[in-house]
């Protein structure tokens, strides 16, 4: 009963938070088209709300930027040797992201950006940070969207339940988990890597709005320079190397309490969040948008193989938010919601066939090469079908 009456109160005190921030909207709704976007290290301005930058090995160029308020387009080209995320920072939270550029290729961001000092995280997780200055534009105003956005009040308080839900018994597993390790039981500690990073897995496009935590607990060896030897690989992916493909839990005793000291930190944060829309509806994509980046490929669990547990994950994680928003993108979009759902369906039943009598997952190297492509190709179609939600509900 008291968790019942603790996730009906998160959802009560959601929707008076959002319904307050609607009601208090600017009624103006004039864009200026006219924007200036002047790049610090380069004193020319650029009538246009469109900014260029390059990101290579080494950081972002230009790696400062002073823009106007309001409607910002980003072009990004990723001139680095390997796939890549761009992110704008507040402090230690993620206000907007594109993930997973690969190498030569260049990617679009649309965003509104209130006045104010950010930063940028420019590739690696071991580069210097850019800086992004934001000034006041007279006239300017957010984008009006297609849907009433009073309309995700619900969806998005049922959301801050999910992830709320799905934080606790993150901390909860990753207790167990990191006792196993810290206690030298490898053969425990094993069993459980994968259930418990499966937690994060679905509630990611929350957990990963702060950059410090989402660094610590859930990076990868390719995000620092120095690889796995470099000091600032930890958590989750770095205990995983000593599981599986050392065999051994020998030195992993202070990644293991900083692992869980971290998710700790992480469930009372997302406690206090207001989750915004566009982080609700634009996960939906970004989780399937991570599945054809890095589970697909063997990346991600790269010592344990156990990408398919986070490859459900991920799709749980955005099949949970299109079903909590089934009714206002049926209104918008009956075709498009039906392509989702008939796409859903196809990476389920491929999923289906690796289950294992446990609950679990067989190891991603038990794949046949068939079945990757298969699920390669359903994956892109969802990917595609669920980046044209944010444009659909007008959530930017």
């Amino acid at each position: 009963m008291k968790n019942v009456l603790k996730y009906s109160t998160i959802i009560c005190l959601i929707a008076l938070t959002v319904a307050a921030c609607e009601s208090n909207k600017s009624s103006d709704t004039s864009t200026n088209n006219s924007l200036e976007a002047k790049v610090a290290s380069d004193t020319s301005v650029k009538n246009s709300t469109e900014t260029a930058l390059t990101v290579t090995d080494k950081g972002c160029e230009p790696n400062q930027l002073t823009l106007a308020s309001g409607e910002n387009n980003f072009v990004l080209t990723n001139k680095s040797s390997q796939p890549l995320e761009w992110e704008i920072l507040s402090g230690v939270k993620v206000i907007e992201e594109k993930e997973n550029i690969a190498p030569g290729f260049v990617q679009k961001l649309k965003t509104n950006l209130q006045p104010g000092e950010y930063d940028m995280a420019c590739g690696l997780r071991s580069n210097p940070k850019g800086k992004i200055s934001v000034k006041a534009e007279v006239g300017n105003s957010q984008a009006k969207g297609t849907v009433d956005q009073g309309q995700l009040v619900g969806a998005i308080a049922e959301y801050k339940v999910y992830v709320t839900k799905e934080t606790d018994q993150l901390v909860a597993d990753n207790k167990t988990f990191t006792d196993a390790v810290s206690a030298g039981d490898v053969a425990r500690a094993t069993k459980l890597y994968a259930p418990t990073h499966a937690h994060w897995e679905r509630a990611e496009p929350i957990a990963e709005l702060f950059s410090d935590l989402d660094k610590t607990m859930d990076s990868r060896a390719d995000d620092f320079a120095k690889k796995e030897a470099d000091p600032q690989f930890t958590g989750y992916h770095r205990i995983e190397k000593a599981l599986f493909q050392d065999k051994t839990t020998k030195g992993m005793k202070p990644f293991a309490e900083k692992l869980q000291k971290d998710g700790l930190d992480l469930q009372k944060r997302i406690a206090t969040l207001t989750i915004e829309p566009k982080n609700m509806v634009g996960g939906a994509a970004g989780l399937i948008e991570e599945v054809a980046a890095t589970k697909i490929s063997g990346e991600e669990d790269r010592y344990s193989h156990t990408d398919l547990w986070d490859f459900s994950a991920n799709v749980d994680g955005s099949q949970k938010i299109v079903e909590l928003l089934r009714p206002v993108i049926q209104k918008a979009n009956p075709d498009l919601l039906t392509r989702v759902d008939s796409n859903f369906t196809k990476v389920n039943q491929k999923l289906a066939k690796y289950k294992t009598p446990d609950g679990g997952f067989a190891t991603y190297d038990k794949v046949s090469e068939a079945d990757k492509k298969d699920m390669k190709t359903a994956i892109a179609a969802l990917s595609e079908d669920l980046s044209q939600l944010r444009g659909t509900l007008g959530v930017n």
